[in-house]
C-alpha cells in the first residue's frame, strides 16, 4: 500500500510514532509524490529519542520504556533512582507521593522541579502550590521518563531550577492491541503484599482516529504497618488527526487514591522496630479529574515550515491529609511529636480548580548561510484553591476551624526564542525571553484580610550546542533566570514569604569515540537570590528565607555496549554537588549564624549504576544507587534531636535486580519477571515531610512478581 503526499511531508516534534501512521487515504499502484522532507519542532525538548538527548544543548536523560520493565522498577522513585542527579524519596512504600530533588535542590514534596506530563504540569496549582501533595501517576501509564536537568527557564515557566522531569504516557498504538499485567510485591520482612493491576486497550480505528483506555489499580501494604493502600487511575485518550497536517489530541483522567500513613518514627522506635507505626491516625485521601485538548496545525507560509500548536488543560482536584497530634487545652497548637499520644486530630483539606491555555507559533527559514527557528508562545492559568486546617478532639468529638483560606491566581507569560545555526545545524545558538505576570491573592476568612500581590519578571536565557566533531563530539552550554512565585503553603503557616529567584549555569560535552560508548560530562551551578526553605521550629514546619545560596557540581554519565559481548549493556552516573548559604539567617530580632553552611537535604556524592545482559529472550538487570550522608536543617546539625527531626542523615546503597522471560503462548506475547528490590534489605531513612516528623524509614526488602500478556 502506498501513501499520496501532497507537497511536503512534515515530520512533528513531540508525537514520535506518527511517522508510522496512514495519515492520507491509499491509492493502488500510485507512486508516492514526495518532494521534501521539511522538520518542524515546535516542542524543545522534543520526543525522548538518543538522537535528541545527544544534541540536546543541557544535561539530559531519558528512562525508556524497555529499562523500566529491564529494571524491575516498582514505582517512579525506582524509576527515577536511575537518572543521575536526582533524588527520590519513597515516602509510602508504595509509590503514591515521590519525594523528588535534582542537583541537591530539596527533594520534599518535590517542589523545586517543574514535573510534566506529556508536557502539561502535574502540580495541583502550577504557581501557588507547585508542591505535589497529590502525584495522580502510576507507574504502568508511563512509557518513558524524559529528565532535562537544564537549559528549560524560557520554555516552561517556573518552578524549574532543578529542571524539567516529563513523564511521557503510553502512546496509542497503529493497530488495536491490549496489555494485561499483574504485579505482585511481597514484603520479606513484614509479609506484607501490594498489588499492581493494568489493563490497555486501542489503536486506530481507521486511518485517522485512535482510541484508548488504561486502568491502572494498586491495592494492598508496603514493608511497613498501617500502610493500607487504595488506588484507582483510569485514563481514556484520543487522536484524531483532521487533515494531512493538523491533528487534535485529547484526553479525560481520574485518578483516586485513600491511604494510611505509617508516617515518621522516633529515634528510640526506629531501633525498636523500623517498620511499626506511630501514627494510628494517619491517612491521606485525594482525588481529581483531569483533562487536555492539544491542537497541531503544520502549514507552508511562502516556502517556509510552520507548526501551530495549542495545547489546554484543566482539573479539579481535592485532596486531603489527616494526622494524629497532642493537641492543647485551646486547641491552638497541635504538637508533632511522634514519641507522644495523640488527643487530637488535624485534618488538612485542600480543593484546586485550574484551567490553563497555551498557544505557540514555530517558524522555520533560512536566510543565506543561517537557518531560523522562531518561537512565539503564551500561556494563561488561573488557579482557584480552598485550603482549610480542622482540629478534633479525640475525647469530646469537637471541632476546631484553625484555618480557612481561599487563594487565587491569574499567571500570564509571553515568551520568545530564535535558534540561529550554521554551517549545516553544527553551531546552533538559542536566545530567549520569558515575561511572567503573576497576581496573587489571599483571603484569611478566620481574620476577614485580603491580601493581594504581583510580581512582574523577565526570564532571559540562551542555549548553545556545537557538534565539533559530528557524531562524536558534542560541546554544549546554557545561561537561563528562573524563579518560583510566593507559594500559599507559605502564607498559611506564617513564615517568610517572597519570590524566589535564580540564575541557573551549564555547560558540558558528550562524546562517543566508538559506536559503543557514549559518554556526557558538565558542569553546573544555580546561584539563588532568596533561597526559601521548611525548617523545624518548636515542633513546627516555617519557611524561613536563606537568602542568598549557591550550589555546583559536576556530572558524568557514561553508557558502554561492549563489542565483544552481544546483549551487554553497562550504565553508570555520578553527580558531585557542593552548596553553600551565603547569608546569616534572621529569626525575628535574632540573627543566626548561617553563613558557609550547606544547603539542607544536599548530598555531595550520587552514583547510579546499571548492568543489563540479555541472552535470547532472557534478560538479566542489577541496578543500585548511593547517596551520601547530608544535613536536614539549615543549621547543619548534627547530633540528632529525640524526636528525629533534626540531625545529619547518613548515606546509603541501595540495589534491586530482575530476570524477565519472554515467550509466545498461542497468539498472545508473554513476559513474566522475578524481581527484588533493596537486595541487601538496607536499613535507611530520611527526614520526615510537612507534618511526620521524625525518622521516615526507606521500604525494606522486597521480592516482586510480575507477569504479563500482550495481546
Amino acid at each position: 500500500m502506498k501513501r499520496v503526499t501532497t507537497r511536503m511531508a512534515i515530520t512533528l516534534a513531540g508525537s514520535a510514532y506518527l511517522a508510522s501512521l496512514p495519515l492520507a487515504a491509499a491509492e493502488p499502484n500510485q507512486d508516492a509524490a514526495i518532494l521534501e522532507e521539511i522538520t518542524v519542532k515546535g516542542d524543545w525538548l522534543g520526543p525522548p529519542t538518543k538522537d535528541n538527548v545527544r544534541t540536546y544543548p543541557g544535561g539530559r536523560s531519558v528512562v525508556t520504556d524497555t529499562e523500566l520493565q529491564q529494571a524491575g522498577a516498582r514505582t517512579l522513585e525506582d524509576a527515577l533512582r536511575l537518572v543521575p542527579g536526582v533524588r527520590a524519596q519513597d515516602e509510602t512504600g508504595t509509590g503514591i507521593l515521590p519525594n523528588i530533588g535534582v542537583r541537591g535542590l530539596d527533594p520534599r514534596r518535590s517542589s523545586r522541579t517543574l514535573v510534566l506530563v506529556d508536557g502539561i504540569p502535574i502540580a495541583l496549582a502550577p504557581y501557588g502550590q507547585t508542591g505535589l501533595s497529590l502525584f495522580p501517576l502510576t507507574m504502568q501509564t508511563v512509557e518513558s521518563v524524559d529528565v532535562a536537568r537544564g537549559g528549560a527557564a524560557v520554555r516552561y515557566g517556573p518552578n524549574n531550577v532543578g529542571g524539567v522531569i516529563n513523564f511521557v504516557s503510553k502512546p496509542i498504538p497503529e493497530k488495536f492491541s491490549a496489555i494485561l499485567r499483574e504485579a505482585l510485591t511481597i514484603s520479606t520482612d513484614t509479609g506484607n503484599v501490594l498489588t499492581d493491576s493494568y489493563l490497555r486497550a486501542g489503536g486506530f480505528v481507521n486511518d485517522r482516529l485512535g482510541l484508548q483506555f488504561q486502568a491502572n489499580t494498586v491495592l494492598g501494604d508496603s514493608s511497613r504497618a498501617h500502610s493500607d493502600t487504595e488506588v484507582e487511575n483510569l485514563a481514556l485518550d484520543a487522536h484524531w488527526f483532521v487533515t494531512d497536517n493538523a491533528f487534535i489530541k485529547a484526553g479525560l483522567q481520574y485518578y483516586n487514591t485513600d491511604t494510611e500513613l505509617p508516617g515518621s518514627l522516633s529515634p528510640q522506635a526506629y531501633e525498636q522496630d523500623r517498620f511499626q507505626s506511630q501514627r494510628p491516625y494517619d491517612k491521606f485521601q485525594g482525588d481529581t479529574v483531569r483533562g487536555h485538548l492539544v491542537y497541531n496545525q503544520n502549514f507552508d507560509f511562502f516556502g517556509s515550515p510552520v507548526e501551530f500548536n495549542w495545547m489546554n488543560f484543566a482539573h479539579t482536584s481535592d485532596r486531603e491529609f489527616t494526622v494524629g497530634c497532642l493537641l492543647n487545652a485551646a486547641a491552638t497548637s497541635c504538637s508533632l511529636d511522634p514519641s507522644k499520644t495523640s488527643n487530637g486530630v488535624q485534618t488538612s483539606p485542600r480543593t484546586f480548580t485550574v484551567f490553563g491555555t497555551e498557544p505557540r507559533l514555530t517558524v522555520g527559514a533560512k536566510t543565506g548561510w543561517l537557518d531560523h527557528k522562531f518561537t512565539l508562545g503564551g500561556r494563561y492559568v488561573s488557579e482557584d484553591v480552598e485550603q482549610g486546617v480542622d482540629r478534633r478532639r479525640l475525647s469530646t468529638g469537637n471541632v476546631t476551624n484553625a484555618q480557612d483560606f481561599r487563594f487565587g491566581t491569574d499567571a500570564f507569560a509571553l515568551y520568545a526564542s530564535d535558534t540561529l545555526s550554521v554551517w549545516n545545524e553544527r553551531l546552533s545558538v538559542t536566545p530567549g525571553l520569558r515575561a511572567e505576570w503573576i497576581e496573587q491573592s489571599s483571603d484569611n476568612r478566620l481574620k476577614n484580610t485580603v491580601v493581594d500581590s504581583h510580581s512582574n519578571e523577565l526570564l532571559p536565557g540562551v542555549d548553545i550546542g556545537f557538534h565539533l566533531w559530528p557524531d562524536k563530539v558534542f560541546l554544549f552550554g546554557n545561561v537561563h533566570k528562573s524563579l518560583q512565585p510566593v507559594q500559599f503553603t507559605q502564607i498559611t503557616l506564617e513564615g517568610d514569604t517572597g519570590v524566589e529567584k535564580a540564575w541557573n549555569y551549564e555547560a558540558g560535552l558528550r562524546v562517543s569515540p566508538v559506536p559503543e560508548l557514549d559518554a556526557t560530562f558538565s558542569y553546573f551551578r544555580f546561584d539563588f537570590d532568596n533561597q526559601i526553605v521548611g525548617v523545624v521550629e518548636n515542633g513546627s514546619t516555617k519557611f524561613r528565607n536563606l537568602g542568598q545560596a549557591e550550589h555546583q557540581g559536576y556530572e558524568t554519565e557514561l553508557d558502554w555496549r561492549p563489542s565483544f559481548l552481544a546483549g551487554l549493556d553497562l550504565k553508570a552516573g555520578y553527580t558531585y554537588v557542593d552548596t553553600q548559604q551565603m547569608n546569616d539567617l534572621f529569626s525575628g530580632t535574632s540573627q543566626v549564624a548561617f553563613k558557609d553552611n550547606e544547603v539542607p537535604f544536599s548530598s555531595h556524592h550520587q552514583l547510579t549504576l546499571q548492568g543489563n545482559y540479555r541472552l535470547d529472550t532472557i534478560n538479566f538487570n542489577v541496578n543500585g544507587s548511593y547517596l551520601s550522608s547530608a544535613f536536614t536543617d539549615a543549621a547543619n546539625t548534627e547530633l540528632e534531636s529525640a524526636i528525629g527531626d533534626k540531625g545529619k542523615i547518613p548515606g546509603y546503597w541501595l540495589w534491586n535486580a530482575q530476570i524477565t522471560k519472554d515467550f509466545r503462548l498461542d497468539k498472545a506475547n508473554m513476559r513474566v519477571g522475578l524481581a527484588g528490590n533493596n537486595l541487601f534489605n538496607q536499613d535507611y531513612y530520611f527526614r520526615g515531610v510537612d507534618t511526620s516528623l521524625g525518622r521516615m524509614p526507606g521500604p525494606g526488602r522486597s521480592v516482586m512478581l510480575s507477569v504479563q500478556m500482550d495481546i
